[in-house]
């Protein structure tokens, strides 16, 4: 992959982080944190709804001839992301007494606007 396409996806990925806090925000979560990092990774959203605290992992596409959004979390990726949710709520005095991973999948047309954002609550358990 080449220094420039990294870039342009990159640069996916940040607009689809963009929309789906946007997303999550009028529909009443509370974006606690974006783009938490530590040693296992990355977690795109922390939001807290409600008694849940969630994780959200945004993905992004502008092409879906390889597959949609939510197919490219593959079995390791949920993996992760179970281990940092579990890296995360170490670091927390009060831990939630409810937490979930949601999927926030994103298409975007050659001009980066939405063709569809799906939220995809409690889609890794």
């Amino acid at each position: 992959m080449t220094k420039d396409m990294l870039s342009k996806r990159k640069e996916v990925g940040a607009i689809g982080e963009k929309l789906a806090a946007d997303y999550l925000k009028k529909r009443g979560y509370k974006i606690i944190q974006r783009n938490y990092r530590c040693r296992e990774g990355e977690i795109d959203i922390i939001a807290q709804k409600g008694e849940f605290l969630v994780f959200v992992e945004v993905r992004t596409k502008k092409n879906t001839a390889f597959g949609t959004p939510e197919e490219s979390v593959t079995l390791s990726k949920r993996e992760k992301l179970i281990s940092l949710a579990d890296a995360y709520l170490q670091t927390l005095r009060n831990q939630p007494s409810s937490w979930r991973i949601d999927v926030v999948a994103v298409e975007l047309t050659p001009d980066n606007r939405v063709s569809r954002l799906e939220h995809i609550e409690n889609a890794i358990s």
